[in-house]
């Protein structure tokens, strides 16, 4: 199986795509679990890529900064498994939890 995202994708799209990576590569697809525990990891490397790239980070010396850009594609990827996981439809989950959000009282501090 070639995998091919089409152009434009939608977020469905994108889900699709990840289960059939996923299924082609032999990676995870029931164990949801391990897929929160992979996607916290990743969600670290966003952390530590932002502080990396940022105007005080520090890193040590063989170090290189990290790619902001593939860690946030890296935990797009998991979001996208455990919702496929779950048998959630990301962008309807989107659209309900936004029209909750919507209806309520946003306080600044």
């Amino acid at each position: 199986m070639t995998l091919v995202l089409k152009d434009n994708p939608t977020l469905r799209d994108f889900q699709q795509y990840v289960l059939q990576m996923k299924q082609e590569r032999g990676f995870n697809t029931t164990d949801k679990f391990y897929e929160c525990c992979l996607l916290a990891e990743e969600c670290g490397e966003v952390i530590s890529a932002v502080r990396k790239n940022s105007k005080n980070g520090s890193i040590g010396s063989g170090s290189k900064v990290g790619d902001v850009a593939e860690e946030l594609a890296d935990v797009f990827i998991y979001i996208c498994s455990l919702a496929n996981m779950h048998g959630i439809d990301l962008e309807q989950a989107f659209r309900d939890k936004e029209e909750k959000n919507k209806q309520r009282t946003w306080k600044r501090l």
